[in-house]
């Protein structure tokens, strides 16, 4: 049997179900700051220009985990790698709902980031369990669970968060985290490594699928302007409702960001108009709604009267998760149908990207918001929207994805796919 025929034959049945849990309570991870990020800096103490750092640094431990990590899924037994990723996973949390200094703090957000890196572990490894007619919908459904897992992260943050104040937070997840584990290992098979190559001759094999597939690239790279978007509006939107004129406690906070998750019903949309053949119209459309939202957050958050201004801030964080759901999609539809025997990496790759984008975000907005407020962050968002349209509109027609098949037998033997 070929490389190629091992990394499509499935060895077990993947348990979807305990996978899209397992994805939706580690993304959790990556955004429990976001809604508490104003009493975490009073905490800690920390300058206003430091305030993105808490959501920041779990974005961009994120995206090293997916370059660093994720590799290592065709390299290392599966089930071994996604134990021990978790249980650092786990302990990250821990130490970041202790009472310790903010640089300590800082550091486990970073950690906590790099091991929730384990999601992109297992949705490959979930691929490779599944058989090539049902893999999609596999992991399509995965998907969804992370999915719904980002946009549940907020609320559920600022409920837990304004109960028990926002080290509470982190201890649950850390208790969660550690849960999912003990269930994970009871129920992974032993999935054999792909490659026998070394580490480093495996992370230079990304820097060469980045070079060489075009989709990948086209893909990941309007994915991420998007999610830069996505990241610097939510990274500061719970400090302007809880400032004047609309005054908004955690509990308020909570129910805008659970609003929020209305825009996850762009997913199953964009998938069936993807496999329709409408990905190029699709795209564009997704684009000019994170567009529109970043000028509804801008008129919602300048407005005087507060029902009004809410009211625009709400269908902003509407079209804004919408558009970038919807990109992300239709991206990982097709990304996921080029070269099995590499699915690990180019799902590292383009995931890696894709949070790159929200680091870099989080981050600018950051500095715009010590600046120039509200105002300040959203044209950051406005910025980031305007270029993911640029690049889509520049796009040329995306081939037609066709799930890889063998050489004829009229062609001499290869390791690739035609």
């Amino acid at each position: 049997m070929s490389a190629m025929d091992a990394a499509a034959a499935p060895v077990a049945r993947a348990p979807v179900l305990l996978f899209a849990l397992a994805t939706a309570v580690i993304v959790q991870g990556l955004y429990v700051a976001q809604p508490l990020v104003g009493a975490i800096a009073a905490s800690l103490g920390l300058a206003p220009a430091m305030i993105s750092l808490v959501s920041t640094l779990a974005m961009l431990g994120y995206a090293l985990g997916l370059f660093l990590l994720v590799p290592l899924s065709d390299l290392v037994e599966s089930r071994r790698l996604v134990l021990l990723t978790l249980s650092a996973n786990a302990l990250a949390l821990l130490v970041a709902a202790l009472p310790i200094p903010a640089t300590a703090f800082l550091a486990a957000s970073l950690l906590a980031g790099l091991t929730a890196a384990v999601i992109q572990m297992l949705i490959p490894m979930a691929a490779a369990m599944t058989a090539e007619a049902q893999r999609g919908r596999v992991i399509g459904n995965i998907t969804s669970g992370l999915m719904l897992g980002i946009m549940l992260a907020r609320p559920l943050a600022s409920v837990i968060g304004g109960w028990g104040g926002w080290r509470t937070s982190y201890l649950a997840l850390a208790a969660a985290i550690a849960a999912l584990t003990l269930m994970l290992g009871r129920s992974m098979p032993r999935l054999p490594p792909l490659q026998r190559a070394s580490y480093p001759a495996l992370l230079a094999s990304m820097v060469r699928l980045w070079r060489e597939e075009a989709l990948l690239r086209r893909r990941a790279i309007p994915a991420a302007l998007c999610f830069g978007a996505f990241s610097a509006f939510w990274a500061l939107v719970a400090l302007r409702l809880a400032a004047a004129p609309f005054h908004l406690g955690a509990d308020g906070i909570a129910l805008f960001a659970l609003a929020g998750v209305s825009g996850a019903v762009s997913a199953p949309l964009a998938g069936r108009l993807g496999d329709a053949g409408r990905t190029r119209g699709a795209k564009r459309v997704f684009h000019v709604c994170v567009v529109l939202a970043a000028a509804l957050a801008w008129l919602g958050g300048e407005t005087h009267d507060a029902p009004w201004g809410l009211g625009l801030l709400v269908a902003a964080a509407i079209l804004l998760d919408a558009g970038t759901i919807g990109d992300l999609t239709l991206g990982r539809r097709e990304v996921n149908l080029i070269r099995p025997e590499a699915r690990g990496r180019i799902n590292g790759v383009y995931t890696g990207v894709f949070f790159l984008g929200g680091a870099a975000g989080s981050a600018v907005a950051g500095l715009a918001w010590a600046r120039a407020g509200w105002p300040g962050a959203c044209l950051v968002v406005l910025g980031f929207a305007l270029a993911a349209l640029a690049y889509g509109m520049r796009d040329g027609e995306a081939a037609a994805i066709r799930p890889p098949r063998p050489c004829p037998e009229t062609a001499p033997r290869c390791s690739r796919t035609c």
